[in-house]
C-alpha cells in the first residue's frame, strides 16, 4: 500500500473500464480515493490516470481479490480504509460462454463479498452496486436460490446475464439485512468515451460493428424495432460518482440510458455509413438465430437475450442527472467515435487492447 491522506471513497474493481473512469471522476472531483487493485496493475492504474487528466498523488492502492471474504485486505489495507464513506462496486466479469462458477465467482459472491466489507465500515454513508439494465425482471426474487430455479435461470439466460441477475438480487436483499444503505445503478450497453471514443471493452455490440466493419453482418438478429440502448462511459461514470451526494434511503435504483439510442437497424445502418462499408438489409427474428448454427450466424446465443424490443423507466436517474447538472451526449456522434475508436483498436484483438490493464 502506498501512504496518502485517507481516503474517502472505495472503487472496487478499480481498473475495470467502467471503474477506471469512476476513479478518474471521483480524483477530478478532488477527494482523495482508494481503489482495489491485483498484482501488477497498480501502476498500470495510476499511469492510465495520468494520461486522462487526473492527478494521482490523492490515490490510496490496496491489493484485493473480491472472491475471498472481506476482499483478502491485509490487516493495515483494512484500517487504510476506516474513513472510507462511499464504496463503489464497479467488479464483474463481463464474457460470454464463462462456466457458470466462474461467472459467480465474481458477479455474485464477489458482489456480497463487497457488500460485506461496506457494511463493516464505521463511517459507511452508501454503497452504489454497478448492475444492469435487464435485471430485475425474473419472478422469484430470492437469495440463494433454489437450486432448480438457479439451474432453470442459468440454462436460459447464460452464465453471465443470470449471474448479473443473481447478484443484483443478492445484493437488494442482503443489505437490508446488514443495514447497509445501497444504490443499484443499472447502465444499459456501455460505449466509449463521448469525446475520444476510447473503448477498452470488446463484447456485445461492439461484436456486432466488427461483423459490420469486416463485411459479415447481412442480417440483423431482431426486428426494425429492437432497442439495444447504450451510454457512453464518461457520463456513466460521473453518475456513479454523483450518486451518493444524492441519494438518501436504505435502497435506491436508477436504469442509466440514453433514451435517444436510435434502434437496433437504425443505429448499425449510422455506423456503416461513417465507416463506409455496407448496411445491413435484413432484420432475422431472435427465435429464429436461435435455431441456427452459430457459425453461420455468427452472433453469441448468449447476447441474444438483450435483443429485444422493451422500453426501460429512467425517470429517476434522469432526475438525478438533472440534479447533479449532467447530460447524455449527442447519442449519434458518440457511436460515431467509438465505432471509429474500435476500428481503430482492431477491436481488442492483439497481445493487449489498447489501453485495458495487464491481464
Amino acid at each position: 500500500m502506498i501512504e496518502h491522506e485517507a481516503p474517502e471513497s472505495l472503487v472496487v474493481g478499480a481498473t475495470g473500464f467502467v471503474g477506471r473512469w469512476v476513479v478518474r471522476e471521483l480524483l477530478i472531483r478532488g477527494g482523495p480515493v482508494a481503489a482495489t487493485v491485483r498484482g501488477g496493475r497498480d501502476e498500470w492504474l495510476r499511469r492510465w490516470l495520468r494520461d486522462h487528466g487526473a492527478d494521482d498523488t490523492g490515490l490510496t492502492t490496496v491489493s484485493a481479490d473480491i472472491g475471498r471474504p472481506g476482499l483478502g485486505l491485509s490487516v493495515a489495507d483494512g484500517e487504510s480504509l476506516a474513513r472510507v464513506r462511499d464504496v463503489f462496486n464497479a467488479a464483474a466479469l463481463y464474457r460470454f460462454g464463462m462456466p457458470v462458477d466462474e461467472a459467480r465467482a465474481v458477479n455474485v459472491t464477489g458482489a456480497v463479498n463487497v457488500l460485506d466489507r461496506a457494511a463493516s465500515l464505521p463511517r459507511l454513508r452508501r454503497l452504489v452496486h454497478v448492475s444492469g439494465y435487464r435485471v430485475g425482471r425474473e419472478p422469484f426474487p430470492g437469495f440463494p436460490l433454489p437450486t432448480a430455479a438457479s439451474r432453470d435461470l442459468y440454462r436460459r439466460l447464460g452464465a453471465y446475464e443470470a449471474s448479473k441477475v443473481e447478484g443484483d438480487t443478492a445484493v437488494r436483499l442482503l443489505a437490508g439485512d446488514r443495514g447497509v444503505p445501497v444504490t443499484m445503478v443499472c447502465p444499459a450497453t456501455v460505449i466509449g468515451h463521448s469525446a475520444t471514443g476510447e473503448a477498452g471493452q470488446y463484447i456485445g455490440p461492439s461484436m456486432l460493428v466488427e461483423r459490420l466493419w469486416r463485411g459479415r453482418l447481412a442480417v440483423l438478429p431482431g426486428s426494425p424495432r429492437t432497442f439495444l440502448p447504450v451510454v457512453t462511459v464518461d457520463h456513466l461514470a460521473a453518475f456513479i460518482a454523483a450518486v451518493p451526494e444524492y441519494d438518501e434511503g436504505p435502497l435506491r435504483s436508477h436504469t442509466v440510458l440514453d433514451g435517444a439510442t436510435p434502434p437496433l437497424p437504425e443505429m448499425m445502418s449510422l455506423i456503416a455509413d461513417h465507416l463506409g462499408v455496407r448496411r445491413p438489409r435484413v432484420t432475422v427474428p431472435v427465435s429464429l438465430v436461435r435455431r441456427l448454427p452459430r457459425a453461420l450466424t455468427g452472433v453469441d446465443p448468449e447476447g441474444l437475450s438483450f435483443l429485444s424490443e422493451d422500453r426501460y423507466d429512467t425517470a429517476s436517474a434522469d432526475r438525478l442527472a438533472r440534479a447533479a447538472g449532467l447530460a447524455h451526449p449527442p447519442v449519434e456522434e458518440a457511436l460515431r467515435r467509438w465505432a471509429s475508436r474500435l476500428v481503430a483498436e482492431d477491436f481488442g484483438h492483439g497481445a493487449a487492447a489498447p489501453g485495458s490493464p495487464p491481464r
